[in-house]
């Protein structure tokens, strides 16, 4: 006989097993003890709350930060079966009285809500004569100031323990580094036997990083391997976002813009299409994306660095959920760096400067990695692994080295020699040998340096300096017009007392090779089958009025075509396909797969 939480699993879900550590989270839970929960994006996590919430007496409180998060969980728990709502600023005067109705009748299952929502003393005391499953923090990261979202209404959410200190509470995020674990730990009051970390590692996306180089065709470069794909390219700025949205339309792609400046109509009406799959490309800046729970997101591009490892990861977290193959590609380059340090350098809080800038240091150590990129990745986050991974730009396509030793010195000595007084422009133009009025009139053509490195491009001198700045013998200062200067580690390479290597620049995208045609666990299927689930589940999703990744995951539709069942059990014994589903849509994809 099942035990009730995989009971629960199969029938309401649709999941024939529990993932790791899953059952031992819902199993503390349902016994009243408190988790915290660190999983990557596409883990598993809101099954550890959910799950649990269903099977102890009362309301489950989920603590979200986005409405957008809200929307796509409670609509994908509806059609589960599960009676879930969210109480938000979305909702109408009307909507909100059902809500607090069903609430105080006992008629929900699952309650999403924002923190400073949940926190007023008007919801507080709503909350007081009601049975309490569970309160589930979402994005926990966001109450610690190291975390790289932090949201200043997330840290009094350590009040409810004082409320409701009986309740079992579980915190959830999908990045957090040590510090901001402890914080988490501490401004909640939980303990370190309460914790459950698993593997940060996603190993069905494939980690590429580029130097840039017309990055505007670098990314066309791309994108025209990846046919009708949906997925999301980061940029830094609005005016970044609204510049590449224009280019790739004038291609013929479907893309839009997203990002702040937008209205909220707007940002909706991008989200909505994307989120349907009638549109293939969303161009945003970090506005988009936290929450989102569209699960057949095959890549993401960052056009600009991001300023830390967190949110990168999580961003590129965005890609592959369903667990099919999926691409993170990175463009960086030299002024993406000075620009993070720039905008960080304007802060007026010295200390969160200080953490900023420390987390930048390491988004660049990892863009210029020479060494496995996921093995870097997973170190970042205190996990370390001996194996390479094989599915990353370094492991598919090694990076050539070469002796730059000479350059270097060249390099470094035309630093000094123009005094530690100008950016990487000017050196460049020095050590190439350029006339130009600022050279002639500041003399520089008269310098031992002038024209020594005539025979090396713009490119290639830009990429060593960067390369000199990343390694520590240069420092840019960006508080000041980003002059390069000379840091001690740059004596020893003057003197000749050492020799430096470097990595030649990596400006082609390698074509990874087509693996959609397999499912996750490497079983292949009917490419064309797989597309006619996907046009049934769409049309289905539109009568329904819910996202198609709510109906069915692509992972789930490729276990379909892989296996073809023919009658309910077969059926139901896919993975992602529970009671409800069977119900609603198994008429429908059976008769599919008969007639095929």
């Amino acid at each position: 006989m099942l035990s009730a939480p995989l009971d629960t699993l199969r029938r309401v879900f649709g999941f024939q097993l529990f993932r790791p550590f899953q059952e031992e989270i819902v199993n503390r839970l349902i016994a009243g003890q408190d988790a915290f929960v660190l999983m990557p994006t596409g883990g598993g996590k809101s099954l550890c709350f959910q799950l649990p919430a269903l099977q102890r007496k009362g309301l489950g409180i989920v603590v979200s930060p986005l409405i957008s998060l809200m929307k796509d969980q409670v609509d994908a728990l509806r059609t589960n079966g599960v009676r879930a709502a969210y109480y938000n600023s979305s909702l109408g005067q009307k909507e909100s009285r059902q809500v607090l109705a069903d609430m105080h009748a006992g008629r929900l299952d699952l309650l999403y809500i924002a923190p400073e929502r949940l926190l007023s003393p008007g919801f507080l005391e709503r909350l007081q004569g009601i049975d309490i499953a569970l309160f589930a923090i979402d994005e926990a990261h966001c109450i610690s100031q190291w975390g790289h979202d932090f949201r200043p209404e997330y840290t009094q959410l350590g009040l409810l323990r004082e409320y409701f200190p009986d309740t079992p509470m579980v915190a959830l995020t999908a990045t957090a580094d040590d510090q901001t674990r402890k914080d988490i730990l501490e401004k909640l009051d939980l303990r370190l036997d309460d914790c459950f970390i698993t593997s940060f590692d996603r190993p069905n996306i494939r980690y590429t990083v580029l130097e840039k180089h017309q990055p505007a065709r670098q990314l066309m470069n791309f994108l025209g391997s990846r046919g009708k794909e949906a997925g999301i390219v980061y940029a830094l700025s609005r005016k970044r976002v609204e510049e590449v949205a224009r280019r790739l339309c004038d291609a013929g792609l479907s893309a839009a813009p997203y990002h702040a400046g937008l209205s909220d109509k707007e940002r909706q009406r991008v989200q909505d299409l994307f989120l349907r799959d009638e549109l293939q490309i969303v161009v945003a800046t970090v506005a988009f994306g936290m929450g989102i729970d569209k699960s057949n997101v095959r890549f993401v591009v960052h056009y600009d660095l991001p300023k830390n490892i967190e949110s990168y990861y999580q961003e590129t977290g965005r890609a592959g959920r369903d667990g099919l193959p999926a691409e993170a590609l990175l463009l960086f380059g030299y002024g993406d760096i000075a620009l993070c340090r720039g905008l960080i350098e304007k802060g007026n809080n010295e200390q969160q400067n200080r953490i900023e800038l420390h987390k930048l240091n390491a988004m660049a150590s990892f863009a210029e990695a020479l060494t496995c990129r996921r093995r870097v990745l997973l170190g970042y986050f205190g996990e370390n692994t001996t194996e390479d991974c094989g599915n990353c730009d370094i492991c598919l396509q090694p990076p050539e080295s070469y002796d730059a030793t000479e350059d270097a010195r060249k390099a470094l000595s035309c630093v000094f020699r123009v005094g530690q007084r100008f950016g990487a422009g000017h050196v460049i133009d020095v050590l190439r040998g350029i006339r130009n009025d600022r050279i002639l009139r500041l003399k520089h053509d008269s310098l031992s340096t002038y024209g020594i490195g005539g025979d090396v491009s713009r490119d290639a001198w830009g990429n060593l300096l960067r390369q000199l700045v990343h390694h520590g013998y240069l420092y840019l200062d960006v508080g000041n017009y980003s002059v390069l200067r000379l840091t001690e580690k740059a004596r020893p390479l003057l003197r000749g007392e050492e020799t430096l290597r470097l990595a030649k620049p990596r400006i082609k995208v390698k074509v990874a090779k087509k693996t959609s045609s397999r499912s996750p666990s490497g079983v292949s299927y009917d490419p064309e089958l797989f597309e006619a689930l996907r046009e049934l589940r769409k049309r289905l999703a539109e009568q329904d009025r819910v996202p198609p990744f709510v109906v069915f995951s692509d992972a789930t539709l490729a276990e379909m075509a892989s296996r073809r069942p023919r009658d309910d059990q077969s059926f139901l014994a896919i993975n992602g396909v529970g009671q409800r589903k069977l119900e609603r849509y198994g008429e429908d994809f059976l008769a599919l797969l008969m007639d095929y």
